[in-house]
């Protein structure tokens, strides 16, 4: 006697089975390992309405592939892959535009601007590197908090290099005052935006173990080599 319930129930256990196989396949065959260690609370919402978020990780990537990586114009290419996992992570939704100042997290068309930023600053030394961007304005953003805040991604690299090489690499968000919290409350941002970020966030963190970086379209540094 054949029971249809049961019969979806295996084969969606089943389906599951097979896409954790997969998945674990593809995670082996990374170059690079990649591990969450931010705490789960990381998002901080200050009395005045500010917001800190904070998403670290640990990556261990091989020793020779550490020199190709550690130049001004990968730190550039960071950032440009960042903004292309989101594109990506929401389906191109959401998108990002380059302007020659600013860039404009975009909304499916240019009117529906989410967030705009400044162009971005960088920083790289020895053992640490860094970009930023200015938040400027957006729909995300609310009135009395447009001109403040920033997006940052920093990566630090052990002072003595083993093998496995070893990063650490935060994703920060800071001094952003969200919209959504002023106008529906707290928790509704926390459960919207503020779940969506991190969720986002570490999944960009651990996609980074390919060691793989998508080439920016604007190229300030790729001369700098």
């Amino acid at each position: 006697m054949h029971n249809p319930p049961m019969q979806t129930a295996v084969a969606s256990i089943a389906a599951f089975v097979i896409w954790l196989v997969v998945r674990d396949r593809r995670l082996r065959r990374r170059p690079g390992r990649a591990s969450i260690v931010s705490p789960r609370n990381c998002t901080r919402i200050a009395a005045d309405g500010s917001v800190h978020s904070l998403q670290s990780a640990h990556l261990e990537l091989p020793r020779s592939r550490l020199d190709t990586l550690w130049s001004p114009a990968q730190l550039e290419n960071l950032g440009r892959t960042y903004w292309e996992f989101l594109a990506r992570a929401t389906l191109g939704v959401i998108r990002v535009a380059y302007g020659e100042q600013e860039r404009s997290v975009i909304l499916l068309v240019k009117p529906l601007t989410l967030l705009r930023f400044d162009a971005p600053d960088y920083t790289l030394e020895r053992d640490h590197g860094s970009l930023s961007w200015a938040i400027r304005d957006g729909l995300l953003v609310s009135r009395s908090g447009r001109g403040c805040g920033f997006l940052a991604i920093r990566v630090w690299r052990e002072p003595v290099v083993s093998d496995p090489a070893k990063l650490d690499i935060d994703v920060e968000v800071a001094n952003f005052y969200p919209a959504i919290a002023k106008g529906l409350g707290t928790p509704v941002y926390r459960a919207t935006q503020a779940a969506v970020h991190v969720l986002v966030t570490h999944a960009f963190l651990r996609s980074l173990a390919t060691l793989e970086l998508a080439e920016s379209k604007v190229g300030r540094l790729r001369r700098r080599g």
